[in-house]
């Protein structure tokens, strides 16, 4: 009788990633929310930088902030986009981060309700090819960088608004998610 062996338990990567990113390269995974009880969440470096268990997630846009130098996190705030007004505060913190940063953006919940046209401009200023089609409760992510490029073929952004009919969760499209490894030295 041959004995049985089993497959060895495959080793975790960074952010959960399937393989592992280059040494050269910072990991990052962001996961939007998705209906009431399914919270956003950003990882980088394997570190969760916003989410349920680290108990700063919102409904609205959430943000991490990274320096793309050193990889430390400078700021995680989130907007909510449904009531007050919060779409000048979110705009201002926006352009007060500095250059050489990563930010990193997911919804929650609804993040179009109250966004307002100048923080839209501030965010496609950012890269973003999708946020003035932001509708109702639509599932976003978007990676960006401040004062420098970042590669063209990295995937950087995704939205999901799917139809009330179609929906995943009652009223809420299913949560969505990029991840990837961004080179560091980049200038």
């Amino acid at each position: 009788m041959r004995p049985v062996t089993a497959a060895p338990v495959p080793k975790r990567q960074k952010c959960d990633h399937w393989s592992p990113c280059p040494p050269d390269t910072y990991a990052y995974r962001l996961l939007s929310g998705g209906g009431l009880d399914k919270y956003a969440k950003i990882c980088f470096e394997d570190e969760m930088l916003l989410g349920e268990k680290t108990g700063n997630v919102a409904r609205g846009i959430n943000i991490a902030v990274v320096d793309y130098e050193t990889g430390k996190v400078i700021s995680t705030k989130y907007f909510d986009m449904y009531e007050g007004d919060n779409s000048e505060p979110m705009t201002k913190f926006i352009q007060s981060i500095p250059s050489k940063s990563l930010l990193f953006m997911v919804t929650h919940d609804d993040g179009s309700h109250k966004l307002q046209a100048q923080a839209k401009d501030a965010i496609e200023a950012l890269g973003s090819k999708e946020i003035k089609n932001i509708k109702f409760r639509s599932s976003w992510v978007f990676v960006a960088a401040k004062g420098f490029e970042l590669p063209s073929e990295m995937e950087r952004e995704k939205i999901n608004h799917s139809d009330q009919s179609r929906n995943r969760y009652s009223g809420w499209p299913a949560e969505i998610q990029i991840e990837g490894c961004i080179p560091k030295g980049l200038r």
